[in-house]
């Protein structure tokens, strides 16, 4: 009976969905399972994962920016970059990062090929400003790790090992018994009646899944919202000068005068793209405040409002935002449903790093 409790709320979700013009829209699906990586890989990537001997100056860790305690985010608005600089947007969350076609708010990386993700954050300037020659030379003064990787990866610390031990950890980090899993799996009970009309909403009235769609909830394509811009991007030196590399790193046209973040235009230099960012998963999304790819929306309740105001302002945003009218009740309800979308924390313990020691190098 439960089952088909929540298939009928399902079903009738999806006539409200064909009712609001958004027939394109996947229907909501449980998170598939990956393909469980190799488990000795994976541990070897929990030690790397907050092993500060990777970056440049052997001062900051992955965790220190995707930390387990807050949503695998940093819980800032705008993340705080290499020692001595400031970055521009928001450090988004690792949980369920293996599971998206294309990574970072601009996708620029392919989610196929998460090894050169990896080395992305390792080697640019303004995240960890690393070598990975020299990674890999620290870590073989480590014994611990000369016998993780031998055991793990078949041979001594390289720059290679070292970027396919963090894929697979990277790949354990993903949602567990969420409660709208549950439901869609035909626990009626696994979400509250806020939460369902909340769904309700989230299909029909609201419109939510014209772009949060399918298992991961994302379309995982790219929108302009007209978010206003974050200002400390602009007011703060040593976020300006980031945002200015990255944008020439890109070959961003008229870098220099940008006052605004143009998104995904700075990857294909095309106007139509300018303000364009990619759509966030909102599975976990309770855990993973601030919001937006500015950290500019405290609270979930302030994403709702946003969105329920039509959006902000600007010449290329996307036609499918407009006021959508909600009531206060409503308002509630949805930001109910996707408190629902977290499941079981988790939560994974930082191993303490192992020292340096002299290794005696050819024959006794």
């Amino acid at each position: 009976m439960n089952r088909l409790l929540a298939l009928g709320g399902v079903l009738a979700a999806a006539v409200l969905v064909l009712a609001a013009g958004a027939a394109l829209a996947e229907p909501l699906a449980p998170l598939p399972a990956l393909k469980a990586p190799n488990p000795d890989q994976a541990e070897l990537g929990r030690w790397l994962f907050f092993e500060t001997k990777l970056s440049g100056d052997a001062a900051i860790s992955c965790a220190t920016c995707h930390d387990p305690r807050k949503g695998w985010g940093d819980g800032k608005p705008l993340s705080t970059g290499y020692p001595g600089s400031e970055y521009f947007r928001n450090s988004q969350t690792l949980l369920n990062a293996a599971h998206y076609r294309r990574n970072y708010w601009d996708g620029r990386m392919s989610g196929r090929d998460m090894a050169t993700l990896v080395r992305d954050h390792f080697t640019e300037a303004h995240f960890m400003q690393a070598d990975g020659r020299l990674q890999a030379e620290r870590l073989k003064q480590v014994p611990e790790y000369d016998e993780r990787f031998r055991k793990a990866m078949g041979g001594e610390p390289s720059f290679g090992r070292i970027l396919n031990a963090l894929v697979a950890f990277v790949g354990t980090v993903t949602s567990r018994n969420a409660p709208i899993d549950r439901y869609l799996r035909g626990e009626a009970g696994a979400l509250t009646p806020a939460a369902q009309e909340g769904m309700r909403l989230f299909q029909g009235k609201a419109g939510c899944i014209q772009c949060h769609d399918g298992a991961l909830l994302s379309d995982q394509k790219f929108h302009v919202l007209g978010l206003p811009e974050n200002p400390q991007v602009f007011q703060g030196p040593l976020r300006h000068i980031s945002f200015r590399r990255f944008m020439k790193t890109l070959g961003a046209p008229n870098y220099d005068n940008l006052r605004e973040d143009i998104g995904l235009a700075a990857v294909t230099k095309e106007p139509q793209d300018r303000g364009k960012f990619r759509t966030p998963s909102l599975r976990e999304v309770s855990r993973t405040a601030p919001y937006m790819h500015n950290g500019s929306l405290a609270t979930l309740g302030d994403v709702v409002d946003f969105y329920n105001r039509g959006g902000g302002a600007h010449p290329n945003k996307s036609s499918l935002l407009r006021p959508l009218g909600l009531s206060d009740g409503e308002t509630k309800a949805l930001v109910a449903f996707l408190e629902h979308l977290a499941g079981d924390p988790v939560v994974v313990e930082a191993p303490t790093p192992p020292d340096y020691k002299l290794r005696t190098l050819g024959k006794n």
